[in-house]
């Protein structure tokens, strides 16, 4: 007997939320992380209706990464959602992207299906999201005398705690390359760093990685927040890794791997923020 009734693609319950939801407190800080399946039709319709925009073709709307500060209720997460939201929706930076018109003209045919007019707006899922504070004080930039992310004590081998990996959206551009938004956090005794990173490589014309870095001193309950801007074409970060001695066949798997062409990419934009809770 075949069933042809609805499927259900409601949103998951909250205690289905909940149930995939990790958390582990360290001296006052409550860090917390949810990964659920990939985003279905009902939902995915209803994020792209508020967003103006359709979505990447992997959504994972139901992910976060979250930081709160227990006595004060200072909360800092990471979702989708607000991710896609500092997405231009405008055609304004359609020639820093600068695809070509076939791309252009395909990705156009990819949603032709949909009844309104799709507007204009940058179909690699650039974001400039730095996170989003739900509740309590906001970062101040810091300009004169800033106090940058302590490197050399996040390289000591301390014991890692708590890890996650959550991954926000991603999209294959149509088999042109890459546009993932992802997060990382590891929690050591005294102090923590996330890392929520935008990679986006589109062959042949462009690669860019912006990456925000949350480090948190649980002694003090100093919150950093370092976000950098790198770009570059992608012809230049390939020749860099032909004069690196590279063989063709570890350049195509170093093009999709950030961590191994990241030295290669100029920083184009930096700006360093802090907070203290308590």
């Amino acid at each position: 007997m075949s069933f042809n009734g609805p499927i259900d693609e409601s949103y998951p319950t909250p205690d289905a939320k909940d149930s995939s939801t990790v958390s582990h407190t360290q001296k006052g800080f409550k860090i917390s992380a949810r990964k659920l399946p990939i985003s279905k039709s009902g939902p995915i319709d209803d994020m792209s209706k508020k967003l103006g925009i359709p979505v990447p073709e992997m959504i994972f709307g139901d992910n976060l990464v979250s930081i709160e500060h227990v006595a004060s209720g200072w909360r800092l997460e990471f979702n989708a959602y607000d991710a896609l939201d500092r997405v231009d929706k405008t055609d304004k930076n359609m020639l820093k992207v600068a695809y070509s018109q076939e791309w252009s003209s395909s990705r156009e045919k990819t949603h032709e299906g949909i009844k309104e007019v799709v507007k204009p707006f940058d179909w690699s899922y650039t974001t400039d999201y730095k996170g989003t504070i739900t509740s309590g004080k906001q970062f101040e930039l810091q300009k004169d005398n800033a106090e940058p992310i302590p490197i050399e004590l996040l390289k000591r081998p301390d014991p890692i705690l708590f890890f996650e990996e959550v991954v926000l959206y991603e999209s294959e551009l149509d088999d042109n390359g890459i546009s993932i938004f992802s997060c990382k956090v590891r929690v050591m005794p005294d102090r923590m760093l996330l890392l929520c990173r935008l990679f986006m490589r589109l062959d042949q014309v462009l690669v860019r990685i912006r990456d925000t870095r949350i480090y948190v001193d649980f002694k003090t309950g100093k919150v950093i927040r370092d976000y950098t801007e790198k770009e570059e074409k992608f012809e230049k970060v390939k020749q860099g890794l032909v004069a690196s001695g590279r063989l063709p066949s570890d350049i195509t798997t170093a093009l999709r791997d950030p961590n191994q062409i990241g030295h290669l990419v100029p920083e184009v934009a930096h700006t360093l923020e802090s907070l203290i809770v308590s």
